[in-house]
């Protein structure tokens, strides 16, 4: 009995060391990811996952794991670190949405729309799902479901403004070109020092060959913003569908000063001769 006694007692000392060992390393790794050093803590994570590979806290280390892997540029190996805590935990919303992200990154969009799907089933009410799982549908095409996923955000918070934005370009895609002409009016009087809602206007007014209401946009949307490139480049294109070639020319110089590659604008500048 004394034997049997000590080899519990033993055994159960193993045990705790073990478990000690685990948590140091855990808490170690956290220390290095809070400090930024991402390659060590990385390096301390797979240690803590090798060291007891059947622990209940091993789908969140997975996860910080995926972040660390994340912040280190390292998008597939991430995805791994995600999928490998989703299988332990898969119905973890806050794993779906980041593993959804990444691929969102690598223009994987099925993938990512499965994720959306699944975090929507868990939080119906869920803002970054919807969102993304609208913007997918509208690149598939599929602009009732993306009307959809957009008027629920909306019928929870009239004032969100991704999903009003989103409505306007399905409009726009759908050739209601008046609805969405009156969402952006709407948007910008709600919003007057976006300049980012001027220049879509803008964009949509050239499109419809408006051209004096489209340059009244971009002048608006340059006081609020000098510094935007495109913003020179579409005023240039309007000048020069205009034949105000001295204007466009001025336009494209500024766009260039301001980083855009000489060389995309070489069609343009020889048109303003």
């Amino acid at each position: 009995m004394k034997r049997f006694f000590l080899f519990i007692v033993c055994l159960s000392a193993i045990m705790i060391g073990k478990a000690q060992s685990y948590n140091e390393v855990v808490e170690k790794a956290m220390d290095y990811t809070f400090k930024d050093s991402l390659s060590q803590a990385e390096q301390l994570f797979r240690k803590a996952l090798k060291m007891d590979p059947s622990n209940a806290r091993n789908a969140l280390l997975f996860s910080n794991l995926g972040t660390v892997l994340k912040r280190q540029g390292k998008i597939d190996e991430a995805i791994e670190a995600y999928t490998l805590a989703l299988n332990i935990t898969p119905y973890a919303t806050a794993i779906l949405l980041n593993r959804a992200s990444l691929y969102m990154e690598k223009n994987l969009l099925d993938k990512a729309y499965v994720d959306y799907c699944a975090v929507i089933d868990l939080l119906p009410k869920n803002k970054d799902a919807r969102l993304f799982r609208a913007y997918i549908s509208m690149k598939r095409r599929n602009f009732d479901e993306a009307r959809i996923d957009y008027n629920v955000l909306l019928s929870e918070d009239m004032n969100n403004k991704a999903a009003r934005l989103g409505v306007v370009m399905l409009d726009e895609k759908e050739g209601n070109i008046q609805a969405a002409r009156d969402g952006l009016n709407l948007l910008i009087n709600n919003n007057p020092e976006d300049a980012s809602l001027l220049k879509m206007r803008a964009n949509l007014e050239f499109g419809q060959g408006n051209k004096e209401a489209a340059l009244l946009d971009l002048e608006g949307a340059l006081k609020l913003d000098d510094k935007d490139a495109e913003c020179h480049v579409m005023l240039g294109d309007i000048y020069l569908e205009m034949d105000k070639k001295e204007k466009a020319k001025i336009a494209y110089e500024q766009a260039i000063a301001l980083g855009i590659p000489r060389g995309r604008l070489l069609e343009q500048l020889k048109a303003c001769n």
